[in-house]
């Protein structure tokens, strides 16, 4: 195997690295602690042609790899996670489920200016009562006439209320469980339909969370996203591809962790000499740089499953929990290593540990990854 990035890959990560560097690092710290998101993320990086990395270029975006838009998660999250969030959420949830369910009209329309960064695309999945069970949605829509009449809450939803557009599910027929599930595509300023973010979060705090209702929101009919009833299923698509987008930004906060790191051992002093000179120290910075090692090899595996039209749900699965896991500890010992600085807003890493501990729950919990992981290799429930 040639574990090799191509000339192609490298130019896009560092791209990815300068933007980063020169746009969210200087605010990235104030950004966490007001709340405050990124205000025009997705069009400068519509500008520099990232904003739809893997999106055919026939539909605007780049016509790029499932790697080379991982390269380009991992740069911003090593930087800033939020805004790593945002973009992720937008290319690989968003984008994704226009790309896999929309209509030719409905790409052209929705799919190809969200590709060039004129506006975030949102997906809504999460319900108050609907987490790791995705299945029991309780958002409904009714078909009344040429119209589709939506009621219900989404909520957790990234990027919602500054989307352009966002794609959806809602129960169709409820007699029909999972399958009475479709999708839709609603747009910013539909009536009956708002979203505002009023979350106070621990970690991600940059990155906009939203909640969305519908009360009698008024659909046209062809507003549905692809076959009536196949919402769920290819939402489950879509969350497969989404976990290598969770799994390379957990790579990125890892190592993250382990840079800050790096440099605090080597400037720290105690009892007259470098803390990085001793061996608790070294031991826990080189298990850190494994691990890394390990859950990039892991999503960079992933991606290359999915650019190569082979089975990937498994290994996207397991990049996922490995990766997330990962960045938990990884940013877990990077406070340990800066002692009491770590421990104060002085220094990055406690930001880094609450951003990590996102990336464990959100595209399904570890606990689901097990679970799918084992669905993989063919366990059942009793």
């Amino acid at each position: 195997m040639d574990f090799r990035l191509s000339e192609e890959d490298r130019m896009i990560q560092a791209l990815a690295r300068d933007f980063a560097e020169k746009e969210l690092a200087p605010e990235a710290s104030e950004r966490d602690r007001l709340s405050r998101p990124h205000p025009d993320l997705i069009p400068k990086l519509g500008k520099l042609g990232l904003a739809g990395v893997p999106i055919p270029e026939v539909y605007g975006g780049g016509g790029g790899t499932t790697l080379q838009y991982v390269l380009v998660v991992e740069e911003l999250a090593r930087v800033c996670a939020s805004s790593a969030l945002s973009y992720a959420a937008h290319v690989s949830l968003g984008l994704g489920a226009l790309n896999l369910l929309g209509s030719e009209h409905q790409k052209r329309t929705y799919l190809t200016p969200g590709a060039q960064g004129a506006h975030p695309v949102a997906f809504g999945l999460t319900e108050p009562g609907a987490g790791s069970d995705a299945g029991g949605s309780r958002t409904t829509a009714k078909l009344v006439g040429d119209e589709w009449v939506v009621n219900g809450t989404k909520c957790f939803i990234t990027n919602g209320e500054t989307a352009g557009s966002v794609v959806f599910t809602a129960v169709t027929d409820p007699e029909r469980g999972p399958a009475g599930i479709s999708a839709f595509i609603v747009e910013r300023g539909t009536p009956g339909f708002t979203a505002s973010s009023t979350y106070d979060k621990m970690g991600m705090r940059a990155s906009e969370t939203s909640e969305l209702v519908f009360t009698d929101c008024r659909l046209p009919a062809d507003h549905l996203a692809g076959e009536r009833g196949q919402g769920f299923h290819g939402f489950l698509k879509i969350l497969d591809g989404g976990r290598i987008s969770i799994g390379a930004l957990a790579v990125g906060v890892a190592q993250a962790a382990l840079e800050a790191s790096l440099r605090y051992a080597q400037q720290r002093k105690q009892f007259g000499k470098p803390i990085g000179s001793f061996q608790a120290i070294q031991f826990k910075l080189a298990d850190l740089a494994t691990e890394i090692e390990l859950a990039r090899t892991l999503v960079h595996k992933a991606a290359w499953l999915k650019d190569t039209g082979e089975p990937y749900g498994q290994v996207a699965g397991m990049a996922k929990l490995f990766a997330s896991e990962a960045a938990v500890r990884g940013a877990d010992q990077a406070i340990q290593i800066h002692g009491g600085y770590g421990y104060i807003r002085e220094y990055p890493v406690e930001r880094y540990y609450r951003d990590a501990k996102l990336l464990a729950i959100g595209e399904g919990t570890s606990e689901i990854q097990r679970l799918v992981i084992a669905r993989h290799l063919g366990l059942r429930e009793a």
